[in-house]
């Protein structure tokens, strides 16, 4: 085997970020990821050149989508002998894309690979019911007419009634909203404290979009320029004034300004050795360096968001660093809360000592490090496409600043965690 070897983090190009029902709606993540993956092509002159490997993600896919990495990759304008394959591991998909293509790299099985991952709200998999979907099939199998048109006798028309996908833990038949606000509880995380998270989220991406930050992250698409859930004219006072959206007593504290919205999006990212890089006159912003995995039992209670906060004690291990050793954190604001909850636990004698078996808490961040050009509840959250927008931000403003370190944490369903660390 061969020594490993620093992975490079090339650049990143991403679509603005629509809320779902809006400018992209009908348009297939397919269309979206296309437009992304040629962009990045254009950008760093990769055209008719082969790509080790593209691995791409999507969590709201239609069944024609089976193999949708490989079309996208087919139509990106790289050489047709560029392999692409799918990967799906819910909000920390193409964070996950990452690190399997880093890996390869590292060992020197590839030189080079885009990872990515697009979602869209506003073309959903629409299904029937399984009763009609068995009279379908009966149908389909049938050799003649009297036996295709037999299985719909005495079908109830109820039955043509399409069933929606819903965003629920089908272990739980909650929304990640509702298991969030129980976490909010758990952790006695005010709904003022949220909405400060929130507010600063969208100051710092407007301010981020007024500084040029993202002129060369972002890549029109459908007469969008920017992502169009920024708000940079928010205030607390507005904030204040929206109602609780998953919990309507008055327990309920995660609203629609303080929750990340439904996003339609595509994100993508180039990596590839120092050598492939030089040989190629690409530039390297940074370096993908660890990464780290976990899962709670949130069936039995534990919070549905909380596994970064067992994932980055791992991390730092690993990395043999402290959770102040960084110059930027990069914590995925599925909710604010999720976000505050994971701080507040980090800080926590009893959730280190009782739930990671350390000797002494994690301790605090410098707040001003967070998220500084704007988190998933400004910029908005198109599932599989987050972990590859922050990828690209984060290395980009390590590039900027010449050194440092770089924190990224993401939670997803099914009560995981997705964590990494990029290093100038």
């Amino acid at each position: 085997m061969s020594s490993v070897r620093k992975v490079a983090i090339v650049g990143s190009l991403r679509i603005p970020f629509s809320r779902s029902f809006g400018r992209y709606a009908k348009v297939s993540n397919s269309e979206l990821m296309t437009h992304t993956l040629k962009s990045l092509v254009e950008k760093y002159k990769l055209n008719e050149k082969t790509v080790d490997e593209v691995c791409l993600g999507a969590v709201m896919k239609h069944s024609k989508d089976w193999n949708m990495s490989r079309e996208v990759t087919i139509g990106s304008g790289l050489n047709p002998h560029t392999v692409g394959f799918d990967i799906q591991q819910a909000c920390g998909t193409s964070l996950q894309a990452c690190i399997l293509m880093a890996n390869k790299i590292a060992l020197g099985q590839i030189e080079c690979a885009i990872a990515g991952g697009t979602d869209t709200n506003s073309d959903l998999p629409l299904v029937f019911n399984q009763k009609f979907a068995h009279r379908m099939l009966d149908s389909f199998s049938a050799r003649d007419t009297l036996g295709k048109l037999k299985p719909f006798l005495g079908m109830n028309p109820k039955e043509l009634l399409p069933i929606q996908p819903s965003i629920v833990e089908p272990r739980t038949k909650k929304t990640m909203g509702q298991h969030c606000e129980l976490m909010a509880q758990e952790w006695n995380i005010s709904r003022k404290d949220q909405d400060e998270l929130a507010l600063n989220s969208h100051l710092n991406a407007a301010k981020a979009y007024q500084e040029g930050f993202y002129d060369d992250l972002v890549t029109p698409f459908h007469g969008l320029e920017k992502d169009n859930n920024v708000r940079g004219d928010s205030s607390l006072e507005k904030l204040s004034k929206l109602k609780p959206a998953f919990e309507k007593s008055e327990k309920g504290t995660l609203t629609a300004g303080n929750s990340t919205p439904l996003t339609d999006g595509a994100s993508c990212t180039l990596l590839a050795s120092e050598e492939w890089a030089k040989q190629h006159n690409l530039p390297i912003l940074a370096y993908f360096s660890y990464s780290q995995t976990s899962a709670v039992d949130f069936v039995a209670g534990e919070g549905l968001l909380m596994a970064p906060a067992f994932a980055v004690p791992k991390l730092l291990a690993q990395a043999n660093l402290s959770l102040q050793d960084f110059d930027f954190y990069e914590i995925h604001e599925a909710f604010a809360a999720q976000t505050l909850c994971t701080l507040k636990a980090w800080e926590s004698d009893e959730f280190c000592k009782n739930k990671l078996g350390l000797d002494k808490p994690l301790g605090a961040i410098d707040r001003s490090k967070l998220n500084v050009k704007g988190g998933s509840v400004a910029l908005g959250h198109p599932f599989a496409a987050t972990g590859t927008r922050i990828v690209g931000a984060l290395a980009k403003m390590l590039n900027e600043k010449g050194s440092g370190r770089g924190l990224i944490s993401i939670c997803t369903a099914g009560g995981m965690g997705v964590t990494a660390i990029i290093e100038k």
